[in-house]
């Protein structure tokens, strides 16, 4: 079974002088109505002035007042009670505090009655500001002060902050709106002092305004130590020393002796003491403090004190360079890169680059990601790469390290370019008969292979063909040389360098085939033969009219002559038999020729326009007389003698 209200108790109490009034008169009355008014009402911020009023309608009979009594709940606690005729009651909160959030209700009982009012949600946002008091304001380091922080209108329990400029030094919780403590302040300095606190009971409250601010000064018991090492850059095996020591301290409350030192290697304890000397090494690197501790007079606790920290990475010597080629390959007459670069060493490293032929160029490395780089315009010998060395340094105490230029050779790729390439023919003088092979032989005398070679032929375009080989020189053959294949050739050659070259042109002639000539000279033959046959069946039909011609002279009479007499020999007549046929058209019989008349007969007859003939007898044939032959004709000729011929 459940327990009553709490409130009920007290209830009975304040309602047993109405019980006892009423006990010898009978009750003759009704509660009409209870009505709880909040001012303001809903939500309101912290410190507000609240006003709780609730009203009693009571219908009665009676002829004196009846007494009231009027309860005010939040969250079904009795908060405030009046006892009162009058038939409203007002409760004041001076003002409204977060603990005063709750559910409100208004329980009014009149005799043996009751009747309560409908509830109201009150929300108090926000805390007081609480205030904070210490009773010293100077003290030195390791002393402590008493603070007390209160929040006098809050109520419930509460949990109270105290922070050090931006630090959290304590916390404390307590059950009245008020707590003391002691605060330990380490550092010196002046400090500044404040406290806030939280409500538990009401945690949606959240945290209250901070505290006024009360400046504390803090007097230094001895000064913060300071680490020393020397040098401050240190190289493997190289000595160096640590040194811890705090330069000033309180007379008043401390002895330089009191004040004790220890080192300390990555947050260990390294010695006792504050010197410590070794010998650089990678194990010995890390992260070096000292600390400080001394105990003031009148004090309980110890005062630590910590150095700033020190990083010691022993630096590392640089080691050999090595000197490279950047990409791998270079290109005789083109610029290219160097790169040097030591395996080992701290940065930053200073390298130099040296040349005979070339002022010293130097580049400072000061991060991982930097590079020596070094421009060279180009060399155009493969052996000028052995010219190059390079060092490198990063201590002055020690000396340098250098490397040469001799494994570039090996380790690089050296592209010599090719040189402009000779195209040679086979037949060499350059005319090839139709149907042979012709070889086009593109020679190059430098050039790093592989090398491509490709053919092109004037009347085109395209290439003729494209090859690629590690030989200095390559051959194309065309099989079956046509009439189409004269003409002029060239080569182009290149390599990886990506430089091409050309040759000079070479022209070809393509002569006609053996077969084609012979049967030109067979036709040539067989015309000149047809020509001579036509010409030998032209004058054996000319013959017959020629011999015509010649008795036809040889009987017409000639013309008087006065002044000139025909003489002709017998040689003569001879002579005259054995012309050609072609001058056997012409007259044989006429006056005296000169030699200059037979060498152009054309003009003669021109000249002469009527010839004159001399009467010639026939004479009988002499069979003792050989005939005059011409060709297969034979001519019997008879001529007078000259005195003859002048007696006629």
């Amino acid at each position: 079974m459940d327990s009553p209200p709490l409130y009920l108790p007290l209830l009975l109490l304040t309602s047993l002088p109405t019980l006892w009034q009423g006990a010898g008169a009978q009750s003759l009355f009704t509660i009409d109505s209870v009505t709880l008014k909040l001012d303001p009402s809903g939500e309101v911020t912290s410190g507000t002035f609240m006003d709780l009023n609730c009203e009693v309608s009571v219908s009665h009979h009676q002829s004196h007042p009846l007494t009231h009594s009027f309860n005010f709940l939040r969250d079904d606690v009795l908060v405030y009670s009046k006892n009162t005729t009058e038939p409203a009651v007002l409760h004041q909160l001076t003002p409204a505090r977060a603990a005063n959030s709750g559910t409100y209700k208004c329980q009014v009982i009149v005799q043996d009655k009751s009747k309560g009012s409908s509830t109201h949600r009150l929300t108090i946002t926000g805390l007081q500001t609480p205030v904070l008091q210490v009773t010293s304001q100077i003290l030195f380091e390791g002393d402590e002060v008493a603070a007390t922080c209160s929040a006098p209108d809050e109520s419930g329990s509460l949990l109270f902050h105290f922070y050090q400029d931006q630090e959290k030094i304590k916390q404390v919780r307590a059950s009245g709106n008020s707590v003391g403590t002691r605060l330990e302040l380490k550092h010196a300095g002046d400090k500044h002092l404040r406290c806030y606190f939280e409500t538990t009971m009401l945690p949606d409250a959240g945290r209250s305004n901070n505290s006024n601010t009360v400046k504390v000064m803090v007097k230094e018991l001895f000064s913060k130590p300071v680490l020393v090492m020397k040098p401050r850059e240190v190289f493997e095996i190289e000595r160096f020393t640590l040194n811890c020591d705090t330069d000033r301290y309180s007379h008043e409350r401390i002895n330089i002796g009191d004040v004790k030192y220890s080192l300390f290697r990555n947050q260990v304890l390294l010695t006792s003491g504050g010197n410590y000397t070794a010998t650089a090494h990678p194990s010995l690197n890390g992260n070096y403090s000292c600390q400080a501790q001394a105990l003031g007079r009148g004090q309980t606790k110890k005062i630590f004190k910590n150095s700033t920290q020190i990083v010691l990475k022993a630096k590392v010597p640089v080691s050999v360079p090595l000197l490279s080629v950047v990409g791998g390959r270079l290109i005789l007459g083109k610029p290219f890169q160097l790169q040097c670069q030591s395996d080992n060493g701290s940065l930053p490293i200073t390298y130099t680059l040296l040349s005979p032929h070339r002022q010293a160029e130097f580049r400072v490395v000061h991060s991982p990601w930097d590079l020596a780089l070094f421009n060279i315009t180009s060399i155009h010998r493969s052996s000028d790469i052995h010219s190059f060395s390079c060092k490198a340094e990063n201590n002055p105490s020690q000396p340098y390290m250098e490397s040469s230029g001799y494994h570039l050779r090996r380790t690089a790729t050296i592209i010599e370019p090719v040189s402009r390439p000779v195209l040679t023919l086979t037949p060499k003088m350059g005319d090839v008969a139709e149907g042979e092979d012709l070889t086009l032989t593109c020679t190059v005398q430098r050039g790093t292979p592989p090398i491509t070679y490709t053919w092109y032929h004037t009347k085109g375009a395209l290439p003729l063909v494209s090859k690629t080989t590690n030989d200095m020189r390559l051959s194309h053959l065309v099989q079956g040389v046509s009439r189409e294949h004269g003409g002029r050739y060239y080569c182009i050659t290149n390599n990886p360098s990506k430089d091409s070259q050309r040759s000079a042109m070479v022209t070809v002639g393509v002569k006609l085939a053996g077969w084609k000539k012979g049967l030109i000279a067979a036709f040539c033959i067989l015309l000149t033969v047809s020509l001579i046959i036509i010409i030998i069946l032209v004058k054996k039909c000319l013959l017959p009219f020629r011999r015509e011609r010649t008795v036809e002279l040889s009987v017409k009479p000639a013309s008087t002559k006065t002044d000139k007499t025909l003489r002709l020999t017998h040689g003569e007549v001879n002579e005259a038999a054995n012309v050609t046929p072609g001058v056997m058209g012409r007259s044989v019989w006429s006056d005296h020729v000169s030699g200059s008349e037979s060498d152009d007969q054309t003009r003669e007859e021109t000249e002469v326009p009527e010839p004159q003939y001399t009467e010639v007898h026939p004479q009988e044939v002499d069979p003792t007389r050989a005939p005059v032959k011409k060709g297969t004709d034979t001519v019997y000729s008879e001529v007078r003698n000259s005195n003859q011929a002048r007696l006629s």
